[in-house]
């Protein structure tokens, strides 16, 4: 990266004092326009073109592209099909979180048991193909009980989890491998989510409308079937080993006791407590607000389904920008100092909620499609900057050897978080009886998810002030087992191996 910033730097001092259009002037925009191809040129040569193949279609098509055109489609599917309560949404939503608990278990698995001598190339399989079947059920099955739907949009979930975990040991592998470019792995999973996500929420609506909600998940199909042909061409070397079952359990021994020394200490657990506390204390009033903005009875806004598949779609470039300002601007701030502000921006900017809940947008003579509007995008924006150092953080505290099971643990926290924040809505959302048709207490949902945003600035003691390129995996972890680590290493999935002569290209 440092050559990319030296490169723009001569570029931006060529254009002072030059005419407007001249040669260097047109040569200096055609660089700054080429930046990003030689940034993802820059991440092939040092991580391997495969890796960042594999990371691009796991995050751009089965998490940004399917995540967002199931949040729309399911969100109808649950209001129109099923015809189920927001809170009652709101509480089955918890068991689609499920799975990402589970990370760690897919960790180990992927981490220490092979099939037939590969680690990775099974799992992404086996996920396209649960995913697929999955999707088709839901999509094809007339007249779907609730317990039935639910299980098939688990499986879709599932499938998701298990590619995911795949892809970020080999994340967590490398960033510790070369930490100064650790930002920019995030920044490529990032980048790859949200142009998934505009796609994604752009045709949902369209979808919906044209398909149905239960004909529109068939789209979810897709991606799945893309990461069973990633589990076909991805490079991998295939292991051979003798007396498997004793070596299994040995790794597997090694890996849970490595998770447990690593988590005890505070250099690591603290700012896990944060992380999902920051989650946890944010409690999702998604559902109450979807059915009050879809509901047609004035004075409610009634917004169509096209026109919420493209705020969503407005928000995903919003997000877009979130991360690109993380990346430019953000990315050498240390971790405190980034989390404090952004968790600030993120308690203060639910207001913008609350305006648009209580209807003083129209007081104010901002009609709603541009108040929902501007709150997305703000939302979105100051999210991606919040989320970004927390991954990041979280792939500093993986030490050498089980990458992929402990990274798994810190996101299974964070899902844990996420899944509280679920459950806690759904209690608040019950509570103050808000459902299909009644929103008289909604602004009450709103206001409480705003203040506890705030209150959880009280633990940002538990982030570490260090810079986003230090090295925080304590001495002792990096240094253990050296023996173990390599073994370790030499069976790992080479996803950045090429000839030389592609990597050259």
């Amino acid at each position: 990266m440092l050559d990319l910033d030296e490169d723009a730097a001569m570029d931006a001092d060529h254009l002072v004092g030059e005419e407007p259009g001249s040669p260097s002037q047109q040569r200096a925009w055609a660089a700054a326009v080429m930046e990003p191809v030689r940034w993802v040129r820059m991440l092939c040569r040092e991580l391997g073109a495969t890796f960042v193949a594999g990371v691009v279609l796991v995050y751009g098509l089965s998490q940004g592209f399917a995540g967002s055109f199931f949040r729309v489609a399911s969100d109808y599917y649950w209001k129109d099909v099923q015809r189920v309560q927001p809170a009652t949404v709101q509480f089955l939503s918890v068991f689609f979180y499920v799975p990402w608990v589970l990370k760690p278990l897919w960790g180990v698995m992927t981490d220490v048991f092979p099939v037939h001598g590969y680690r990775r190339r099974p799992y992404f399989l086996f996920s396209g193909i649960l995913g697929t079947v999955s999707a088709t059920i839901v999509a094809m099955a007339t007249g779907l009980p609730v317990s039935s739907a639910v299980l098939c949009l688990v499986g879709i979930s599932t499938a998701v989890a298990i590619a995911d975990v795949t892809i970020d040991a080999c994340i967590a592998k490398n960033s510790i491998d070369k930490p100064a470019l650790a930002p920019d792995m995030q920044s490529l999973c990032a980048f790859s989510s949200s142009l998934g996500a505009l796609i994604g929420y752009a045709t949902s609506g369209m979808f919906v409308h044209h398909l149905g909600a239960q004909g529109a998940l068939g789209v979810m199909a897709i991606p799945p079937a893309t990461v069973v042909f990633l589990g076909f061409f991805i490079y991998e070397m295939k292991t051979y080993q003798h007396s498997v079952k004793e070596k299994v359990l040995n790794k597997v021994s090694g890996a849970v006791k490595g998770m447990v020394r690593t988590i005890k200490y505070p250099v690591v657990w603290k700012p896990s407590l944060y992380m999902f506390l920051s989650l946890a204390l944010s409690i999702s009033t998604h559902e109450g607000q979807f059915y009050w903005y879809t509901n047609k009875t004035p004075p409610n806004p009634g917004f169509s389904q096209e026109f919420v598949g493209l705020v969503h779609a407005i928000g995903a470039v919003a997000s877009m920008v979130g991360v690109f300002i993380y990346h430019k601007w953000l990315k050498d701030y240390p971790f405190r100092s980034i989390l404090f502000y952004a968790q600030l921006l993120y308690g203060v900017s639910g207001l913008l909620d609350l305006t648009f809940v209580l209807r003083w947008n129209l007081a104010l003579g901002v009609p709603d499609a541009s108040s929902v509007t501007l709150e997305e995008c703000v939302s979105r924006v100051v999210g991606r900057v919040r989320l970004m150092p927390m991954m990041v953080l979280s792939t500093k505290l993986c030490p050498p050897g089980v990458e992929g099971t402990f990274f798994a643990l810190l996101m299974c926290i964070d899902s844990l978080g996420m899944l509280a924040a679920k459950a806690g809505g759904a209690a608040v959302l019950r509570a103050l009886h808000v459902t299909r048709t009644d929103f008289g207490h909604l602004w009450l949902a709103v206001l409480l998810r705003n203040v506890l945003r705030l209150a959880t600035l009280g633990a940002i003691f538990l982030v570490p002030t260090a810079d986003q390129t230090d090295v925080l995996v304590p001495r002792e972890l990096l240094a253990s087992s050296p023996a173990a680590v390599a073994d370790d290493e030499e069976e790992r999935l080479q996803l950045a191996m090429l000839t030389s002569h592609t990597d050259e290209v």
